[in-house]
């Protein structure tokens, strides 16, 4: 596990008082930032995260890599070496999939559909042909984190179609275009509005192009401490109702770090505070968002970028 780089930030009773106050802090956030490796964000309610149990299998071709996440019973799933596939993998309920050094999904992605209780980290996935990690249909408590995504067809971590209680964490986005959508589309508010509650943070848009996250009808989606390099089209979008609060977050060569609205679709919501700018645009920002239930712990924004490239992506933990 590598040493963490993140400060501790010390705060006075009055301090901590007027950011509870603001809304910068949740009661009960610690001042000092939590573990690198700790589960946070939405994928702590619900009943929490676990993911898999029992004696972990290792797994080395694509048909026992099918096998493995599509069985219905509970298991700890590594994957070694590198797996050649094509289309999606469905993964079911109770499964945590975990990558040893250098592991990678070449081809395929993963389909969490309709199941619950999974986690997914230290995974390289290139040149998908569909997502790379696809949540949908009311899946629930799901944690992404530690995996890097590059060279892909279609979305990196796309969530839609009435999926909830989600965290996509310290990832690693390289050479991809549309990297996280959230919200399928403009029609489909009758079975995304209450849910689509995610919570990104500590991700790396390393020069990614666009959706880091579009989001549609989710409130509220937590976007904090991520790290946004030269993103050609932009940061994050809120449409269709959504609510967005964007936070602490460090953008650089960035033109255009949040916005309302996109496309065809309608403006939603954004609330941004406490964001870091280098040569980047000043962002879109209007209305206002659910408050944030649980407790979180805040890096100062312009300390986000060496904390991120020094630990997102694949390969920065021992799992």
């Amino acid at each position: 596990m590598r040493t963490s780089r993140r400060r501790t930030i010390l705060l006075t009773a009055a301090a901590s008082a007027a950011l509870l106050a603001a809304g910068a802090l949740t009661a009960g956030t610690a001042p000092a930032s939590a573990a690198p490796t700790g589960l946070v964000g939405w994928a702590t309610q619900n009943g929490g995260t676990t993911g898999g149990s029992g004696n972990p299998v290792t797994v080395t071709t694509a048909s026992a890599l099918t096998s493995a996440v599509g069985s219905s019973s509970a298991a700890v799933i590594r994957v070694s070496g590198t797996i050649s596939c094509s289309g999606m993998l469905r993964v079911r309920s109770h499964k945590t999939i975990l990558g040893n050094p250098g592991a990678t999904i070449s081809g395929c992605g993963f389909n969490i559909s309709g199941d619950r209780n999974v986690i997914i980290r230290n995974l390289t996935f290139r040149n998908w042909n569909d997502d790379a990690i696809n949540v949908q249909e009311s899946a629930t408590n799901v944690w992404i984190d530690h995996n890097s995504f590059t060279n892909g067809y279609d979305g990196a971590v796309d969530i839609k179609r009435g999926s909830d209680f989600i965290t996509v964490s310290w990832n690693r986005v390289y050479d991809h275009d549309k990297s996280m959508l959230l919200g399928h589309s403009d029609s489909n508010g009758s079975q995304d509005t209450g849910h689509l509650r995610v919570t990104y943070h500590h991700n790396w848009f390393d020069e990614s192009t666009q959706r880091h996250p579009r989001v549609r009808f989710g409130n509220p989606v937590h976007v904090f401490n991520n790290y946004y390099d030269s993103n050609g089209g932009y940061g994050v979008a809120s449409t269709e109702n959504a609510g967005v609060l964007v936070e602490g977050n460090y953008f650089e060569n960035v033109d255009d770090p949040y916005h309302l609205g996109e496309g065809d679709s309608g403006p939603g919501t954004l609330v941004a505070r406490n964001n870091h700018f280098v040569n980047s645009g000043s962002g879109q920002a209007g209305g206002s968002v659910r408050s944030i239930p649980y407790s979180y712990s805040l890096d100062a924004a312009s300390s986000v970028k060496s904390i991120v490239t020094a630990g997102a992506g694949a390969g920065r933990i021992q799992v």
